[in-house]
């Protein structure tokens, strides 16, 4: 099984270690920025990128648990930025996204060298 899955803005993470998934959405535009970060179900995960339409995919994700909001948007929260917090769920999902990147350049490097 493939640990990332990709879509315009959005990317899905499974951590073979501690066996669990992490989906997160980002927008991002000149009026400022939205991140949501959840964890998923294995069956999210798996049907995640098999609809044509990407809208299908960020709705997918959202029916999963959020563990992390963040909205700083010109047209979006007046005040301070609204905010929901798991910080067990977030440092899990960080770390698998970090051995993930980690392994990228050692395999990218190895092929450079070969």
């Amino acid at each position: 099984m493939k640990n990332q899955k990709k879509g315009s803005c959005w990317t899905a993470y499974y951590d073979p270690d501690t066996n669990r998934y992490f989906a997160e959405i980002i927008y991002t535009s000149r009026e400022g920025r939205e991140q949501y970060d959840y964890e998923i179900t294995p069956g999210v995960y798996s049907r995640l990128g098999t609809f044509s339409d990407d809208g299908d995919n960020i709705e997918l994700i959202k029916s999963a648990k959020m563990t992390y909001s963040f909205e700083n948007t010109m047209y979006g929260t007046l005040g301070p930025e609204r905010t929901v917090w798991d910080e067990e769920a977030v440092d899990a999902m960080d770390k698998a996204v970090k051995k993930q990147e980690k392994k990228k350049r050692k395999n990218g490097s190895k092929r450079k060298g070969e």
